[in-house]
Parts: C-alpha cells; sequence; structure tokens
C-alpha cells in the first residue's frame, strides 16, 4: 500500500489540484451550482477561507487558508466531494473497485495538495489558477471565464480587467503581461 506523506501545518495556506475519474467530462461546470452549495455546507461544518479557486469541466484548483490551529484540509474535500456526489444521480460508469468500495465513479480518489512556503509560491499559484481557462484553451481571455475568483481579485484590484488577455498564456509566460 502506498505511504502517501502530506504536508499538515496548522492554519497555513495550500494549493489543491482534484479531478474528476472521467476527464473528458463536463460535469464540474455543467452542475456548478452544487458544487458552490457543497463548498457552502463545507465551509458552515468546517471554516476555511477561500483566496483563489477555478472551476473547469473536468478539474479545479484552489488556494485555501485553514483556520489556526487546524490542518484538516482532508476533511474538508471529503465533505465537499461526498455532498457533490451524493446529489447527482448515481449513473456514472463505476469500475469494480469502486462497486467493492462502495464509491461512486465521480471523483478520482487522489488529489494534489501542495504546502504554500512564501510569498513568492502564493503569488505563482494565484496566478495560475487564474490563467489555467486560458491554458487549456476555454477562452481567449481570462476575464471571459466565469467560474473563477479572478473577477474577485479584479474587484480587489490584484489584477486588471486585461491580465492576460490578448496576448494570453504566452504573454504571461514571458512575463510581458
Amino acid at each position: 500500500m502506498p505511504d502517501y506523506r502530506r504536508a499538515r501545518v496548522p492554519g497555513a495556506t495550500y494549493f489543491f489540484t482534484v479531478n474528476l475519474h472521467d476527464r473528458t467530462s463536463d460535469l464540474l461546470v455543467r452542475e456548478i451550482g452544487l458544487l458552490r452549495a457543497s463548498v457552502r455546507a463545507a465551509r458552515q461544518r468546517h471554516p476555511f477561507h477561500i483566496d483563489a479557486w477555478v472551476v473547469l469541466p473536468d478539474h479545479m484548483h484552489c488556494l485555501w487558508t485553514l483556520p489556526s490551529g487546524d490542518a484538516n484540509f482532508a476533511l474538508r474535500w471529503q465533505v465537499i466531494k461526498f455532498g457533490f456526489s451524493r446529489s447527482l444521480p448515481a449513473i456514472e460508469a463505476r469500475s469494480a473497485v469502486h462497486i467493492r468500495r462502495r464509491e461512486r465513479g465521480i471523483w478520482q480518489r487522489r488529489y494534489w495538495e501542495h504546502l504554500i512556503r512564501d510569498d513568492a509560491d502564493y503569488q505563482r499559484h494565484f496566478d495560475y489558477i487564474h490563467i489555467n481557462p486560458l491554458k487549456h484553451g476555454h477562452v481567449t481571455r481570462v476575464a471571459d471565464w466565469p467560474f473563477s475568483t479572478f473577477h474577485r481579485a479584479v474587484r480587489d484590484g490584484v489584477y486588471p480587467p486585461t491580465w492576460a488577455g490578448e496576448g494570453g498564456v504566452e504573454e504571461w509566460v514571458t512575463g510581458e503581461a
């Protein structure tokens, strides 16, 4: 059995990537209201601050800051995934492993987690989250993707509305944005 080691630092900020089991699905954006409700319910029971978040059709990236003295991000993901899954009809394909474990076939079992180390690391991940719809070719301007905290960051003065606009990913990567 693999020995997954996770950095658990109470009150820290973490970057996550969470994927659907079916990477060709558009379930996350098709059911965005349900996903938002699942996140709200999880935050009511187990608070955390959403620093940044982007939802794409088949995966999502986010930055969370946990409350002081709390490092249990795994519980929060469990609540979000379960809340989302239980509200959907059970029509997805399930492998023998899913059936044996009595699991739905909606989510990949694991997720990527990264402990944010410093301000530069935070900024890189913050930008990565917001550039992701452009990187995957869903839009030609970051501002055109509706399922992102980019719009909040613009309102807060973090980004100009044209950040990573027409020049796209190449402009952002080269630092000429």
